[in-house]
């Protein structure tokens, strides 16, 4: 399994598929920006997103839109706090700050952010 870590540092990109973003690394979700909506509610009866993992990597349906690229401008991203698998969710400081852009042939850039005005906290 890959760290989020070597995944930024190796430029190695996510995948899409109409509502379907999958990315090579897995994590505890604490938060997921997509357009104007801030979803935290990641249980089983959320309307708004299911995020499952598999062995190396996870995969997060947006049940809201049919084809993301259509609805995500190249210039927007999808903006996700994450934590790796092996830190402590409870120190802040392991609270990953990542963005998912769109790219041609579906491939997902995944970049790393520091920037605050991105996230909402």
């Amino acid at each position: 399994m890959s760290k989020i870590s070597e995944v930024i540092k190796l430029k190695k990109n996510g995948l899409y598929y109409f509502n379907r973003v999958i990315v090579p690394f897995n994590g505890n979700v604490l938060k997921v920006i997509i357009e104007d909506d801030i979803i935290t509610d990641f249980s089983i009866n959320s309307k708004e997103l299911y995020i499952k993992e598999d062995d190396g990597f996870m995969s997060f349906y947006f049940y809201k839109y049919k084809n993301l690229k259509d609805e995500v401008s190249k210039y927007e991203a999808i903006k996700i706090v994450i934590v790796e698998k092996d830190k402590d969710l409870f120190n802040l400081k392991n609270h990953r700050k990542i963005a998912l852009y769109f790219e041609d042939e579906h491939n997902v850039r995944i970049e790393a952010t520091e920037d605050d005005i991105l996230f909402i906290e």
